[in-house]
Protein backbone atom coordinates (compact mmCIF):
# COMPACT_ATOMS: atom_id res chain seq x y z
CA UNK A 1 0.00 0.00 0.00
CA UNK A 2 2.54 2.58 1.15
CA UNK A 3 4.81 1.82 -1.78
CA UNK A 4 2.11 2.39 -4.42
CA UNK A 5 0.76 5.51 -2.74
CA UNK A 6 4.19 6.98 -2.11
CA UNK A 7 5.37 6.36 -5.65
CA UNK A 8 2.33 8.01 -7.21
CA UNK A 9 2.26 10.96 -4.79
CA UNK A 10 5.96 11.68 -5.25
CA UNK A 11 5.70 11.60 -9.04
CA UNK A 12 2.60 13.83 -9.11
CA UNK A 13 4.38 16.12 -6.63
CA UNK A 14 6.97 16.95 -9.28
CA UNK A 15 4.29 18.96 -11.08
CA UNK A 16 1.72 19.77 -8.38
CA UNK A 17 2.63 21.58 -5.17
CA UNK A 18 0.37 21.42 -2.15
CA UNK A 19 -3.20 20.06 -2.65
CA UNK A 20 -2.29 16.99 -0.54
CA UNK A 21 -5.92 16.34 0.43
CA UNK A 22 -7.12 16.61 -3.18
CA UNK A 23 -4.43 14.18 -4.33
CA UNK A 24 -5.35 11.76 -1.54
CA UNK A 25 -9.02 11.87 -2.52
CA UNK A 26 -8.13 11.20 -6.15
CA UNK A 27 -6.16 8.12 -5.11
CA UNK A 28 -9.19 7.02 -3.07
CA UNK A 29 -11.37 7.39 -6.18
CA UNK A 30 -8.95 5.28 -8.21
CA UNK A 31 -9.06 2.53 -5.60
CA UNK A 32 -12.86 2.73 -5.26
CA UNK A 33 -13.43 2.69 -9.04
CA UNK A 34 -15.05 6.13 -8.95
CA UNK A 35 -15.10 9.28 -11.04
CA UNK A 36 -14.03 12.70 -9.79
CA UNK A 37 -15.29 16.24 -10.38
CA UNK A 38 -12.83 19.03 -9.59
CA UNK A 39 -14.22 22.53 -9.11
CA UNK A 40 -12.16 25.68 -8.79
CA UNK A 41 -11.32 28.99 -10.36
CA UNK A 42 -9.37 28.99 -13.65
CA UNK A 43 -5.59 28.68 -13.31
CA UNK A 44 -5.46 26.38 -10.26
CA UNK A 45 -3.79 23.49 -12.18
CA UNK A 46 -6.85 21.20 -12.12
CA UNK A 47 -6.11 19.96 -15.62
CA UNK A 48 -2.42 19.56 -14.88
CA UNK A 49 -3.22 17.53 -11.76
CA UNK A 50 -5.36 15.02 -13.68
CA UNK A 51 -2.87 14.77 -16.54
CA UNK A 52 0.00 14.24 -14.07
CA UNK A 53 -1.95 11.50 -12.31
CA UNK A 54 -2.57 9.72 -15.60
CA UNK A 55 1.13 9.89 -16.47
CA UNK A 56 2.25 8.61 -13.07
CA UNK A 57 -0.16 5.66 -13.30
CA UNK A 58 0.93 4.75 -16.82
CA UNK A 59 -2.67 4.90 -18.09
CA UNK A 60 -3.92 5.68 -21.58
CA UNK A 61 -5.00 9.31 -21.28
CA UNK A 62 -7.39 11.35 -23.44
CA UNK A 63 -8.53 14.93 -22.99
CA UNK A 64 -11.80 16.37 -24.26
CA UNK A 65 -12.21 20.14 -24.14
CA UNK A 66 -15.89 20.81 -23.51
CA UNK A 67 -17.19 23.82 -25.45
CA UNK A 68 -20.69 25.08 -26.32
CA UNK A 69 -20.44 23.69 -29.87
CA UNK A 70 -19.18 20.21 -28.87
CA UNK A 71 -21.30 17.28 -30.08
CA UNK A 72 -21.92 13.94 -28.32
CA UNK A 73 -20.21 12.16 -31.23
CA UNK A 74 -17.07 14.18 -30.50
CA UNK A 75 -16.91 12.37 -27.16
CA UNK A 76 -18.15 8.82 -27.71
CA UNK A 77 -17.66 8.44 -31.47
CA UNK A 78 -20.09 7.59 -34.25
CA UNK A 79 -20.90 5.18 -37.07
CA UNK A 80 -19.11 5.93 -40.34
CA UNK A 81 -20.10 4.54 -43.73
CA UNK A 82 -17.31 2.63 -45.44
CA UNK A 83 -17.75 2.78 -49.22
CA UNK A 84 -15.49 -0.23 -49.80
CA UNK A 85 -17.54 -2.59 -47.66
CA UNK A 86 -20.86 -0.80 -48.07
CA UNK A 87 -21.42 -0.97 -44.31
CA UNK A 88 -21.39 1.35 -41.32
CA UNK A 89 -18.47 0.77 -38.96
CA UNK A 90 -17.88 2.31 -35.52
CA UNK A 91 -15.40 5.14 -35.16
CA UNK A 92 -14.52 5.23 -31.48
CA UNK A 93 -14.15 8.59 -29.76
CA UNK A 94 -11.73 9.72 -27.03
CA UNK A 95 -13.95 8.14 -24.36
CA UNK A 96 -12.20 4.84 -25.16
CA UNK A 97 -9.26 5.41 -22.82
CA UNK A 98 -8.34 4.48 -19.25
CA UNK A 99 -8.43 8.04 -17.96
CA UNK A 100 -10.62 10.60 -19.70
CA UNK A 101 -10.30 14.26 -18.78
CA UNK A 102 -13.55 16.14 -19.39
CA UNK A 103 -12.05 19.60 -19.23
CA UNK A 104 -14.41 22.42 -18.22
CA UNK A 105 -17.34 20.01 -18.46
CA UNK A 106 -19.88 22.67 -17.55
CA UNK A 107 -19.07 24.80 -20.60
CA UNK A 108 -21.01 22.36 -22.81
CA UNK A 109 -24.82 21.98 -22.78
CA UNK A 110 -26.61 19.05 -21.15
CA UNK A 111 -26.94 16.97 -24.34
CA UNK A 112 -23.15 16.70 -24.53
CA UNK A 113 -22.69 16.13 -20.81
CA UNK A 114 -25.23 13.29 -20.99
CA UNK A 115 -23.05 11.50 -23.55
CA UNK A 116 -20.95 10.43 -20.57
CA UNK A 117 -23.79 8.87 -18.56
CA UNK A 118 -23.65 5.35 -20.00
CA UNK A 119 -19.86 5.29 -19.96
CA UNK A 120 -19.64 6.40 -16.32
CA UNK A 121 -22.26 3.97 -15.02
CA UNK A 122 -22.13 0.94 -17.32
CA UNK A 123 -18.47 1.21 -18.41
CA UNK A 124 -19.61 0.80 -21.99
CA UNK A 125 -20.62 2.93 -24.98
CA UNK A 126 -23.36 2.15 -27.49
CA UNK A 127 -22.60 3.03 -31.11
CA UNK A 128 -25.35 2.07 -33.52
CA UNK A 129 -26.76 -1.34 -32.56
CA UNK A 130 -23.68 -2.49 -30.63
CA UNK A 131 -22.41 -1.80 -27.11
CA UNK A 132 -18.64 -1.59 -26.76
CA UNK A 133 -16.88 -2.25 -23.46
CA UNK A 134 -14.50 0.43 -22.25
CA UNK A 135 -10.94 -0.45 -21.18
CA UNK A 136 -10.19 -1.36 -17.57
CA UNK A 137 -9.57 0.57 -15.44
CA UNK A 138 -11.78 3.41 -16.66
CA UNK A 139 -12.22 6.82 -15.04
CA UNK A 140 -13.77 10.14 -15.93
CA UNK A 141 -12.10 13.03 -14.18
CA UNK A 142 -13.79 16.30 -14.96
CA UNK A 143 -12.98 19.90 -14.18
CA UNK A 144 -15.48 22.69 -13.92
CA UNK A 145 -15.46 26.37 -13.12
CA UNK A 146 -17.82 27.65 -10.42
CA UNK A 147 -21.35 28.02 -11.79
CA UNK A 148 -21.20 31.75 -11.19
CA UNK A 149 -18.59 32.04 -13.95
CA UNK A 150 -19.78 33.39 -17.30
CA UNK A 151 -20.61 30.82 -19.97
CA UNK A 152 -21.26 27.81 -17.74
CA UNK A 153 -24.14 25.33 -17.70
CA UNK A 154 -25.21 23.54 -14.50
CA UNK A 155 -24.60 19.79 -14.54
CA UNK A 156 -27.76 17.63 -14.55
CA UNK A 157 -28.47 15.79 -11.30
CA UNK A 158 -27.98 12.40 -12.97
CA UNK A 159 -24.55 13.51 -14.17
CA UNK A 160 -23.42 14.81 -10.76
CA UNK A 161 -24.63 11.69 -8.99
CA UNK A 162 -22.30 9.52 -11.08
CA UNK A 163 -19.23 11.23 -9.66
CA UNK A 164 -17.83 9.61 -6.54
CA UNK A 165 -16.40 12.92 -5.33
CA UNK A 166 -16.76 16.60 -5.95
CA UNK A 167 -13.48 18.14 -4.80
CA UNK A 168 -13.02 21.87 -4.23
CA UNK A 169 -9.63 23.15 -5.36
CA UNK A 170 -8.47 26.30 -3.61
CA UNK A 171 -5.56 28.68 -4.13
CA UNK A 172 -2.12 27.39 -3.09
CA UNK A 173 -0.30 28.71 -0.04
CA UNK A 174 2.25 31.49 -0.49
CA UNK A 175 5.14 29.04 -0.05
CA UNK A 176 3.74 26.61 -2.61
CA UNK A 177 3.04 29.38 -5.11
CA UNK A 178 6.58 30.70 -4.67
CA UNK A 179 8.03 27.25 -5.39
CA UNK A 180 5.62 26.90 -8.29
CA UNK A 181 7.05 30.03 -9.92
CA UNK A 182 10.57 28.66 -9.56
CA UNK A 183 9.67 25.21 -10.88
CA UNK A 184 7.52 26.31 -13.81
CA UNK A 185 9.16 29.66 -14.52
CA UNK A 186 11.58 28.32 -17.15
CA UNK A 187 10.47 28.86 -20.73
CA UNK A 188 12.41 25.93 -22.20
CA UNK A 189 12.39 23.40 -19.33
CA UNK A 190 9.38 21.98 -17.51
CA UNK A 191 9.05 19.24 -14.88
CA UNK A 192 8.95 15.86 -16.60
CA UNK A 193 6.91 12.97 -15.19
CA UNK A 194 7.27 9.25 -15.80
CA UNK A 195 5.04 6.20 -15.18
CA UNK A 196 5.65 4.69 -11.74
CA UNK A 197 2.66 2.33 -11.64
CA UNK A 198 0.35 0.41 -13.97
CA UNK A 199 -3.36 -0.09 -14.45
CA UNK A 200 -2.95 -3.80 -13.71
CA UNK A 201 -1.37 -2.96 -10.35
CA UNK A 202 -4.29 -0.71 -9.48
CA UNK A 203 -6.82 -3.43 -10.34
CA UNK A 204 -4.98 -5.88 -8.08
CA UNK A 205 -4.94 -3.43 -5.17
CA UNK A 206 -8.73 -3.21 -5.18
CA UNK A 207 -9.01 -6.70 -3.74
CA UNK A 208 -7.03 -5.47 -0.74
CA UNK A 209 -9.45 -2.57 -0.34
CA UNK A 210 -12.34 -5.04 -0.24
CA UNK A 211 -10.66 -6.78 2.70
CA UNK A 212 -11.01 -3.69 4.92
CA UNK A 213 -13.58 -4.46 7.62
CA UNK A 214 -16.74 -2.36 7.92
CA UNK A 215 -18.71 -3.22 11.05
CA UNK A 216 -22.50 -3.31 11.06
CA UNK A 217 -22.52 -0.25 13.33
CA UNK A 218 -20.46 1.73 10.82
CA UNK A 219 -22.70 0.55 8.00
CA UNK A 220 -25.73 1.74 9.94
CA UNK A 221 -24.01 5.08 10.63
CA UNK A 222 -23.29 5.60 6.92
CA UNK A 223 -26.89 4.80 6.04
CA UNK A 224 -28.26 7.13 8.71
CA UNK A 225 -26.14 10.03 7.42
CA UNK A 226 -27.35 9.55 3.86
CA UNK A 227 -31.01 9.08 4.79
CA UNK A 228 -30.88 12.24 6.93
CA UNK A 229 -30.40 14.27 3.74
CA UNK A 230 -33.68 12.88 2.40
CA UNK A 231 -35.59 13.77 5.57
CA UNK A 232 -34.49 17.41 5.54
CA UNK A 233 -36.81 18.56 2.67
CA UNK A 234 -39.86 17.52 4.72
CA UNK A 235 -38.59 18.49 8.18
CA UNK A 236 -41.23 19.58 10.70
CA UNK A 237 -39.41 22.85 11.39
CA UNK A 238 -39.40 25.06 8.27
CA UNK A 239 -36.01 26.40 9.34
CA UNK A 240 -34.57 22.91 8.84
CA UNK A 241 -35.85 22.56 5.26
CA UNK A 242 -32.57 23.56 3.71
CA UNK A 243 -32.63 20.95 0.94
CA UNK A 244 -35.08 20.34 -1.90
CA UNK A 245 -33.88 16.76 -2.36
CA UNK A 246 -31.48 14.40 -0.64
CA UNK A 247 -28.91 11.87 -1.77
CA UNK A 248 -29.76 8.71 -3.69
CA UNK A 249 -28.91 5.11 -2.70
CA UNK A 250 -25.88 5.46 -4.97
CA UNK A 251 -24.56 7.89 -2.35
CA UNK A 252 -24.74 5.21 0.35
CA UNK A 253 -22.72 2.81 -1.78
CA UNK A 254 -20.24 5.54 -2.72
CA UNK A 255 -19.67 6.61 0.89
CA UNK A 256 -19.22 2.95 1.89
CA UNK A 257 -16.68 2.26 -0.87
CA UNK A 258 -14.81 5.53 -0.39
CA UNK A 259 -14.52 5.02 3.37
CA UNK A 260 -13.02 1.61 2.80
CA UNK A 261 -10.52 2.93 0.26
CA UNK A 262 -9.48 5.83 2.49
CA UNK A 263 -8.98 3.51 5.45
CA UNK A 264 -6.82 1.21 3.32
CA UNK A 265 -4.81 4.13 1.99
CA UNK A 266 -4.08 5.20 5.57
CA UNK A 267 -2.93 1.71 6.55
CA UNK A 268 -6.03 0.74 8.56
CA UNK A 269 -7.71 -2.65 8.49
CA UNK A 270 -11.15 -1.29 9.43
CA UNK A 271 -13.32 1.78 8.83
CA UNK A 272 -13.67 4.13 11.78
CA UNK A 273 -16.22 6.94 12.31
CA UNK A 274 -13.40 9.46 11.78
CA UNK A 275 -12.78 8.08 8.29
CA UNK A 276 -16.48 8.32 7.40
CA UNK A 277 -16.62 11.91 8.65
CA UNK A 278 -13.46 12.81 6.76
CA UNK A 279 -14.82 11.63 3.42
CA UNK A 280 -18.47 12.65 3.98
CA UNK A 281 -18.38 16.14 2.45
CA UNK A 282 -16.48 15.17 -0.71
CA UNK A 283 -18.83 12.26 -1.38
CA UNK A 284 -22.06 14.16 -0.67
CA UNK A 285 -21.83 17.87 -1.49
CA UNK A 286 -22.82 17.37 -5.15
CA UNK A 287 -25.68 14.95 -4.43
CA UNK A 288 -28.03 17.30 -2.54
CA UNK A 289 -30.08 20.24 -3.76
CA UNK A 290 -30.15 23.46 -1.77
CA UNK A 291 -33.52 25.07 -1.16
CA UNK A 292 -34.27 28.59 -2.35
CA UNK A 293 -34.16 29.81 1.24
CA UNK A 294 -30.73 28.29 1.81
CA UNK A 295 -29.37 29.86 -1.36
CA UNK A 296 -30.90 33.23 -0.42
CA UNK A 297 -29.11 33.07 2.92
CA UNK A 298 -25.89 31.98 1.14
CA UNK A 299 -25.80 28.69 3.00
CA UNK A 300 -23.52 26.18 1.28
CA UNK A 301 -24.04 22.45 0.83
CA UNK A 302 -21.10 21.82 3.16
CA UNK A 303 -22.76 23.84 5.91
CA UNK A 304 -25.96 21.82 5.56
CA UNK A 305 -23.99 18.57 5.62
CA UNK A 306 -22.19 19.75 8.75
CA UNK A 307 -25.57 20.20 10.46
CA UNK A 308 -26.45 16.62 9.55
CA UNK A 309 -23.11 15.37 10.80
CA UNK A 310 -23.57 17.22 14.10
CA UNK A 311 -27.10 15.87 14.63
CA UNK A 312 -26.37 12.24 13.74
CA UNK A 313 -25.22 10.29 16.77
CA UNK A 314 -22.31 7.88 16.49
CA UNK A 315 -23.06 4.20 17.05
CA UNK A 316 -22.61 3.57 20.78
CA UNK A 317 -20.15 0.70 20.30
CA UNK A 318 -17.82 2.76 18.13
CA UNK A 319 -18.35 6.25 19.53
CA UNK A 320 -15.00 6.19 21.26
CA UNK A 321 -13.04 4.94 18.24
Amino acid sequence: MSSWSERVRNEVGKAILGQEVVVERMLVALLADGHVLLEGMPGLAKTLLIKSLGTALGLQFERVQFTPDLLPSDVIGTMIFQSQSGQFEPHKGPIFANLVLADEINRAPAKVQSALLEAMQEKQVTLGPTSHKLPRPFFVMATQNPVEQEGTYPLPEAQRDRFLFKLLVDYPSQEDEFEMMRRWGQVTEKPELHPVATGEELLELRSEVDSVHVSEDIQAYILELVRATREMPTAADPADRLLTYGASPRASISLYQASRALAWLRGMDHVSPAVVKDIFFDAMRHRVGLSYEAEAEEITADQVLQKILDKTALPSRVASV
